[in-house]
């Protein structure tokens, strides 16, 4: 379990380095991860990027319902899946990419959907991503997105550009909060333990509820929190559906916290073709630095 939290926090880190956090060795480390894969526990490698740090806004909701083709469907009349989360009690969590006009947008998918609930809208201006990326950089992150983990021999060769241009570019995306490599896994795979996300709508200060969460329950963090304005989504484990309620109860009782909600996955799908229409706007413009405006035309 500490292998798979460390791969999803970022998946390109070294056999060896995950080894010395759970004390393996490299070798034993590979071994497992390859295990994982071919169980289907870890079903993909891939990246996430915040939509907001590209200058699109994200409509969060969940929907009373388990049919996620149907959703999916007319979530694309909208916008771009961000991500789509079926979930225990035929419930899905999902969220839209959205370019602009994200009131009408947000009404349109009351329109197509009604029983849905809105649970955030998240207006790109609102937001603290930011990313600054040039031509070469979307170049090298349309590679990395066919494959995070791909070695900077093969992208440097793939792309045409120095291992020391894709070295500084991967650096710069690793330092990034906006950019993330991570994994996609199946949660029914997972043995002796269970994924959970928790959303809390805070009132107050929400770094320093992240920060309090944090130091309590940091151990149980499966991923890396996520803030949206009063929003804060903790991705968290534990071994049986109880102690997730002891954690959801205790973090509900923090001052400053309205409240909170838990949902348990069946499965995750995040969507990168958003991502890859970007990367097309973006090759097309004249200038080195590429302006937002151009990347979500």
């Amino acid at each position: 379990m500490k292998i798979l939290a460390i791969l999803t926090i970022d998946c390109r880190t070294p056999d060896r380095q995950i080894g010395k956090k759970v004390g393996l060795s490299g070798v034993s480390v590979k071994s497992r991860v390859s295990k994982m894969v071919r169980s289907g526990v870890i079903q993909n490698f891939t990246m996430k990027v915040e939509p907001a740090s590209l200058g699109y806004g994200v409509i969060y909701m969940t929907v009373p319902s388990d049919d996620e083709a149907s959703i999916v469907k007319k979530l694309k009349l909208v916008g771009e899946p961000f991500f789509v989360v079926p979930c225990l009690g035929d419930i899905t969590a999902c969220a839209i990419v959205v370019e602009k006009d994200m009131e009408q947008k947000t009404e349109l998918v009351k329109n197509l959907i009604s029983n849905a609930r809105i649970i955030l809208t998240m207006d790109a201006k609102e937001s603290e991503f930011r990313v600054d990326l040039t031509k070469t950089d979307f170049k090298i992150l349309e590679q990395l997105l066919k494959n995070p983990k791909e070695k900077i021999d093969s992208i440097s060769k793939s792309t045409k550009l120095s291992t020391k241009t894709v070295t500084r570019t991967i650096e710069k995306f690793e330092a990034n909060p906006a950019v993330q490599f991570t994994i996609i896994y199946d949660p029914k795979k997972l043995e002796k333990f269970i994924a959970f996300a928790l959303i809390a709508m805070v009132q107050s200060d929400i770094k320093k509820i992240k920060d309090e969460i944090e130091t309590s329950f940091g151990d149980y963090f499966w991923q890396v929190p996520v803030t949206a304005k009063e929003l804060l989504v903790l991705f968290m484990y534990s071994d049986n559906i109880y102690n997730a309620d002891v954690m959801r109860h205790k973090i509900k009782e923090i001052d400053g916290v309205a409240f909170t909600e838990v949902f348990f996955p069946k499965k995750i799908m995040m969507p990168t073709n958003w991502i890859s229409n970007s990367i097309k706007n973006a090759s097309r413009s004249e200038r080195l630095h590429v302006p937002i405006k151009q990347i979500n035309r």
